[in-house]
């Protein structure tokens, strides 16, 4: 596992606030799922490579400085095991997602198991990493605490980002769509339930696309709260009514309109979704952090900036009195330069309580 804490110099501001190190998840791996160039709304595929090859030159040319010892950068070879993907999947869909890995595999090009979500040679590997990256993110999160003799650069992180793709919120129990094969967070969710005894945990979404997957995955179980804000009408066509539902009433959606900006979306967090968030008085906190709500994404009609991502992140971070584990997972953003703005503004305000 390779383990970067490079750097001493950081541009963050050193009084008035405090400031904790966050762990940030990431493999090369996760680039070898390419979709190829099949048109999407009159777009090339956007779920590409380069996102994240773009966000790794940014991390290793960039951050690794800025940020210091406040960024402790992880490339562990962690691949998700079947156990833990059956948490939440059921097996006829990880048997669909088999055979379409290996026809991709064997005959060196595509399979698709809808129109947007297609497998290529490399799309296997990325996905058990995607996941495996978030369980790994989950057990140094919630588990052992460090010994003092490690020193402040082995610090341990409450907050972590994982930097994967392929992304996850739109896959649900039984189906891979909206280029998700498996639902990353709720994977790691599990995990954290399942092996950590966490109790209650909320998933807050913040992709402009609503979370069909996050929603149908968490909404049987009441020890899980999901609330969501994104556009509609918009892919998946799910999340269209507003307010609470669910047999356990542990959905919360804000649908927005077309042109949402800046007042109304901080207005829709803060008066309707983060209040729900602190009532349900989780144990740890999940992020679907999608970055597609920027005005200049080609797949929305938001209109947000990297400073309503920012300031949404640091009303998250307050929850707890500060002190709530997060972990913070990378779903949409397709502009590439937008979603390294993005990313960085995300990753400076979890540094920050």
């Amino acid at each position: 596992m390779l383990v970067l804490t490079l750097g001493t110099t950081s541009l963050l501001p050193t009084t008035g606030f405090r400031r904790q190190p966050i762990a940030l998840y990431t493999s090369e791996v996760c680039v070898g799922h390419s979709p190829g160039s099949a048109t999407l709304k009159g777009y090339t595929h956007p779920e590409q490579p380069a996102r994240l090859e773009g966000l790794l030159t940014e991390l290793r040319t960039k951050w690794v400085g800025e940020f210091g010892r406040l960024l402790q950068v992880k490339e562990p070879d962690a691949d998700v095991t079947v156990k833990q993907l059956l948490r939440v999947h059921t097996r006829a869909h990880l048997g669909r997602l088999d055979l379409a890995f290996k026809r991709a595999s064997f005959f060196g090009g595509k399979a698709s198991l809808d129109t947007d979500t297609i497998a290529s040679a490399g799309t296997r590997a990325a996905v058990v990493r995607a996941a495996g990256l978030v369980v790994a993110a989950v057990d140094d999160v919630f588990g052992g605490e460090r010994s003092a003799a490690d020193g402040d650069a082995a610090e341990k992180p409450r907050r972590a980002f994982v930097m994967a793709r392929p992304p996850g919120h739109h896959a649900e129990k039984d189906s891979a769509q909206g280029f998700c094969f498996c639902n990353n967070v709720l994977v790691g969710v599990a995990h954290a339930q399942a092996v950590h005894r966490i109790g209650r945990v909320a998933i807050l979404d913040f992709d402009v696309h609503h979370g069909n997957g996050d929603e149908d995955i968490t909404e049987p179980n009441p020890t899980r709260l999901y609330v969501s804000s994104h556009e509609v009408p918009n892919f998946p066509g799910t999340g269209e009514v507003p307010g609470t539902s669910g047999r356990h009433g542990n959905v919360l959606n804000a649908p927005l309109p077309a042109n949402t900006g800046s007042q109304a979306f901080r207005r829709v967090w803060r008066q309707e979704l983060l209040p729900r968030v602190r009532e349900f008085d989780p144990e740890a906190i999940f992020l679907s952090a999608g970055f597609d709500a920027h005005a200049d994404d080609p797949l929305s009609s938001v209109r947000l900036s990297d400073d309503d991502f920012a300031w949404l992140t640091t009303e998250v971070v307050k929850i707890g009195g500060g002190t709530l584990p997060i972990i913070s997972v990378l779903e949409g953003g397709y502009n590439v330069q937008r979603l390294q703005r993005s990313v960085r503004a995300h990753l400076k305000a979890l540094m920050v309580a």
